[in-house]
């Protein structure tokens, strides 16, 4: 089974981040987690579970393939 890279999901999170022009407080505030948790990711420490994925991916309107870094389009479709 093919591995997420770790890496690259934690540069689409922290790219996202910025993008929205939020703090990794105010990500983590909007996906129920702590901060800490939140910057585990980011920094590729821990990756989160398949349903906090998909809220990642929602709150910043991507795609999953796109977030786990097997595209370079985050349209969702």
């Amino acid at each position: 089974m093919p591995k997420i890279p770790v890496d690259k999901f934690a540069g689409r999170l922290k790219e996202l981040r910025l993008a929205a022009g939020l703090t990794q407080k105010e990500a983590a505030t909007a996906l129920g987690m702590p901060e800490p948790l939140w910057q585990k990711y980011e920094w590729g420490l821990s990756v989160p579970s398949l349903g906090k994925c998909v809220q990642i991916a929602d709150l910043f309107d991507v795609s999953l393939d796109y977030l786990a870094g097997r595209s370079d389009d985050p349209t969702r479709k």
